[in-house]
């Protein structure tokens, strides 16, 4: 299976040094949302959209604060939809998208896709779209998916992947593309571990915002990232222990598994290069 790594917008908030954990204190950060497009027999897979093409033409819509705090260059080469037509796909050809959850950055561009099946855990639906589980006010953008996508759902049932429990394939004839239930960030938040050859790729969304996190021992957090994800949580102590979790995969499996995140540039970069 090849696997594409896009960035779906750029994020540039102060300060590069309480953000990136280097660079000035009044510097602009940069941090990515990290999609992967994968090539798979069912055709084009996305994990994560990032912000959309909507998000640009309306930005008031992702929200004043997120807008002022988290800063996006808006530019409408990054988004998911364009980058795939830049790589001489057609939209038809992306046929599914695995979300990781439903924050503005990460479903910003269902629209975009309006055909494709779009897969999320049932929690997180319940707490975005059906309200069901309650979440701070302001969390989620209606907005992102009031197309009214063709919704595929997964509960908390399923098999183990390296001690990971509740995992469900993305399709019953794929073994390839798995669905991991890592919540904490939000109700339903989940990963997605891609099998490449004898390895695999965990796309871990929101679990940990830098590499360093999932580090034995792990790093320091720079204050401003670390202060926004405590914010960010909805169960901390969920989070918290999916990222023990993680940084235990990681140091038992080495090569066999690359854990990768959403927003560090220094990871994503590394992925473009190789």
């Amino acid at each position: 299976m090849r696997v594409h790594h896009i960035n779906a917008a750029t994020l540039c908030p102060l300060s590069a040094l309480l953000v990136n954990g280097h660079g000035g204190l009044f510097e602009r950060a940069r941090l990515v949302c990290h999609v992967l497009l994968l090539e798979a027999y069912e055709g084009l897979v996305l994990v994560d959209t990032g912000i959309g093409l909507q998000d640009i033409a309306e930005p008031s819509r992702l929200g004043l604060s997120f807008l002022r705090l988290a800063a996006p260059r808006l530019d409408p080469n990054e988004t998911a939809v364009n980058q795939v037509r830049a790589r001489g796909f057609s939209l038809s050809d992306v046929r599914h998208i695995l979300l990781t959850h439903l924050d503005r950055d990460h479903a910003g561009g269902l629209g975009d896709f309006p055909h494709a099946q779009v897969h999320v855990h049932l929690r997180e639906h319940q707490a975005a779209v059906t309200h069901q589980i309650p979440v701070k006010p302001g969390r989620y953008i209606s907005a992102q998916w009031k197309h009214s996508p063709n919704w595929k759902f997964y509960g908390d049932g399923g098999d183990n992947w390296f001690g990971f429990a509740g995992v469900r394939a993305f399709g019953d004839a794929n073994p390839d593309i798995l669905i991991i239930p890592l919540h904490g960030h939000t109700p339903g938040h989940c990963g997605v571990a891609v099998r490449q050859g004898e390895k695999w790729l965990l796309h871990a969304g929101d679990s940990f915002y830098s590499l360093g996190q999932i580090d034995s021992p792990p790093s320091r957090m720079p204050v401003a990232l670390g202060l926004f994800q405590r914010w960010a949580d909805a169960d901390r102590g969920q989070r918290v222990a999916n990222q023990e979790r993680l940084r235990a995969l990681k140091a038992s499996t080495g090569r066999e598994v690359a854990i990768i995140c959403s927003h560090d540039p220094t990871d994503f970069d590394r992925d473009v290069q190789q």
